[in-house]
This record gives C-alpha cells, sequence and structure tokens, in this order.
C-alpha cells in the first residue's frame, strides 16, 4: 500500500513504516501529524485517484528530526570582466516517519540476515 501526498508544496511516495525527508515544518520532534492532501492511493492493486484530493484520506506522520542538507555552492562568473561571485545554501529539512495511511497501520519490514556459512547451488 502506498500513498502521494502533498506536503508542504511538494508531493512524495510514501509507504508504511518509511521514513522521508521534507521542507522544514513547524512540529517539534516526537509529535505526531495527520496530512490530508492525498492524491493518489493503491491498496491491493486497487488504485483511487482524487479529483484534486481523495476524500476522507489522511497520512499520519511522526516528527524524527530536523536536519540541515548538505551543502550546495552557487558560483557565478563572467569572463574578462573580473565578476566572481560564490554563494553557499544547505537547506533545512525534517525527517518523518509514515505511520498509517487512511488509518490503516502497515507493519515495519524486518530485514533478516542469512548465515554466510551456507552456501546455495543453482540446479541447472
Amino acid at each position: 500500500m502506498y500513498a502521494i501526498v502533498e506536503i508542504a508544496g511538494q508531493q512524495f511516495k510514501v509507504e508504511g513504516g518509511k521514513s522521508i525527508f521534507v521542507h522544514r515544518l513547524d512540529a517539534e520532534e516526537g509529535t505526531e501529524i495527520k496530512f490530508d492532501q492525498v492524491l493518489l492511493i493503491e491498496e491491493d492493486g486497487n488504485i483511487t485517484v482524487g479529483e484534486p484530493t481523495v476524500k476522507d484520506a489522511y497520512v499520519e506522520v511522526k516528527v524524527l528530526d530536523h536536519v540541515r542538507g548538505d551543502k550546495v555552492i552557487v558560483f557565478k562568473k563572467k569572463r574578462k570582466k573580473g565578476y566572481r561571485v560564490k554563494n553557499g545554501h544547505r537547506q533545512n529539512f525534517t525527517q518523518v516517519e509514515i505511520l498509517s495511511i487512511n488509518g490503516k497501520t502497515v507493519p515495519k519490514k524486518v530485514s533478516v540476515k542469512k548465515e554466510t556459512g551456507i552456501a546455495e547451488e543453482a540446479v541447472e
């Protein structure tokens, strides 16, 4: 199950149990937020597209952390004119974890590590 939701003016594909980075939200760490701008929901092969949003649909998220992105260097230059300007920028992000889509919680996928001592051979 996944959904496409609009958060802070951008569209994100969200799945239960995953975490994404969105533009800085005005919320404290640990708080839970509902987003109701759901544009599309896919559940068991059934796709529901909103006009422009899906009625009575929402996505619940939990704010994990506020972080800053990598520095982006903006360098401008005009040849033979002696004009050079160097600026840097770091974007502020909020890391959120998707708890549920439409109130249906999706369990986290647990990765199981296999032992490396056992080798399986393919039979042709």
